[in-house]
């Protein structure tokens, strides 16, 4: 502080801003903990132990993955004299960093009968004790891991849900995971709109203050001409008629890939959705269980063949990742359905008025746009380089966050990234035109 020729007012203003960013640190840190045990509460150890498929993961291994992050990135790295809970977890819950060792195979953690999950549990509380223990004397560099841990954690919220969901749906007694209100399902949707956005050079990614992951960075310049954004989600009761009016079976609509997925798969309708013979397709399957489905809310759980398919067959196509971006530059994520707001964990159906409606919570969205570098990413040094980079391939961009992400956790250049198969995470579509 010396060298700097700072007074002592200075100084001190310093030292209380440190203290401030570290109380409010320690209050994300224990309220993003919470959540996640909160998600876990209703489930049973056979519930929280079971994988439904390979790109799932029990339940009970992320309550001891984001655990796991904490104690290998802060509490091992910085934290002097810190023993590790078990020396076993580093290699049962470890996801995919290489840097950190040797790690049980994805398709095996459904295996892990044991630890339980009321030892996984007992794992938290320790490591959440000793992280707060530690926190008085953080570095600035360890705060921003924590930091990063949080989030990460947030991610793996929505994750512990859209998997938990998929395996109660594999389920013949179809049971429900937490209860809520019916949906209404009267009426039909609003006629969609058509608004017309802005081209011109524009500047995108992330900067300024706040977190952000470092595949969002750094900010930079895109040219793009005028378009035209649906004003909002495409609903069940459109994708109804793409449906019947045989989109499933014509293969002028899809990509290779896309109608060698459909065949191969015998795929009909999005997933969740409960045919029945002689009604058609009149509910799907949520965290609540069985329910009627609701025609005016967005169709979910498709992926970006389907919502490519469907984009082609309604005469459009689907906004590239910067279209998306520069649209939702002037929005905040307040009148979106988020995790936060209920554990209902349902999009809802469009809101009255002009404008951009559904951007943010709701559904994920998928853009146009493969999942690559911004110009100048440099990934971040060590391990947790890892977290993003390394997957820029074969995957495609989704922006605005879902009914199953947490408020705080989204924003406009926040890049979810998953393959073109992939549909049982809350994904939907909003179409979008040239001019």
């Amino acid at each position: 502080m010396e060298d700097l020729n700072l007074t002592t007012a200075e100084t001190k203003a310093i030292g209380n801003s440190i203290e401030r960013s570290r109380t409010a640190l320690m209050s994300q840190f224990v309220r993003v903990r919470a959540l996640t045990t909160a998600l876990a509460m209703p489930l049973s150890d056979a519930d929280a132990s079971a994988q439904s498929m390979p790109d799932a993961s029990p339940a009970k291994w992320h309550l001891a993955h984001t655990t796991w992050f904490f104690e290998s990135f802060v509490l091992q790295e910085f934290v002097s004299g810190y023993v590790p809970y078990d020396t076993a977890f580093s290699y049962l819950f470890n996801s995919y960093y290489e840097g950190k060792g040797e790690r049980i195979a994805r398709h095996m953690r459904g295996l892990l009968t044991r630890p339980s999950l009321e030892e996984v549990l007992q794992y938290r509380e320790h490591v959440d004790a000793a992280i707060v223990a530690a926190a008085a004397s953080m570095s600035n560099e360890v705060m921003e891991l924590v930091k990063l841990g949080c989030n990460h954690e947030q991610q793996h919220q929505e994750l512990l849900i859209t998997d938990v969901l998929h395996l109660f749906y594999q389920n013949p007694l179809l049971p429900a995971a937490y209860s809520t209100e019916p949906l209404n399902n009267e009426g039909r949707p609003q006629p969609m709109a058509w608004v017309k956005i802005d081209g011109g050079m524009k500047v995108l990614g992330h900067g300024g203050e706040g977190f952000s992951f470092d595949c969002e960075r750094p900010r930079h310049s895109v040219w793009l001409p005028p378009y035209l954004l649906a004003d909002r989600l495409v609903t069940n009761h459109e994708w109804l008629a793409f449906i019947n009016s045989g989109g499933y079976e014509k293969s002028e609509y899809w990509l290779s890939d896309g109608w060698a997925w459909v065949q191969q798969n015998q795929i009909r309708a999005p997933l969740y959705w409960i045919y029945s013979e002689g009604e058609g397709w009149p509910h799907r399957f949520g965290l609540a269980g069985p329910e009627k489905l609701a025609l005016t809310a967005p169709v979910s759980h498709i992926c970006f063949y389907e919502a490519d398919a469907y984009a082609r067959w309604a005469g459009a196509r689907l906004p590239t990742e910067a279209e998306w971006e520069n649209a939702a530059a002037g929005y905040v994520p307040e009148q979106g359905v988020f995790l936060d707001d209920a554990l209902s964990v349902r999009p809802m159906p469009a809101s009255a008025g002009d404008g951009l409606k559904q951007l943010f919570g709701d559904l994920w969205e998928w853009t146009g746009s493969a999942f690559l570098p911004h110009p100048g990413f440099r990934p971040e040094a060590g391990a947790v380089g890892e977290y993003n980079g390394k997957f820029m391939s074969g995957q495609f961009v989704l922006k605005g966050g879902s009914c199953a992400t947490p408020r705080n956790h989204i924003r406009a250049s926040y890049r979810n990234f998953f393959y073109p198969h992939q549909r049982w995470q809350f994904t939907g579509v909003r179409l979008a035109k040239d001019i």
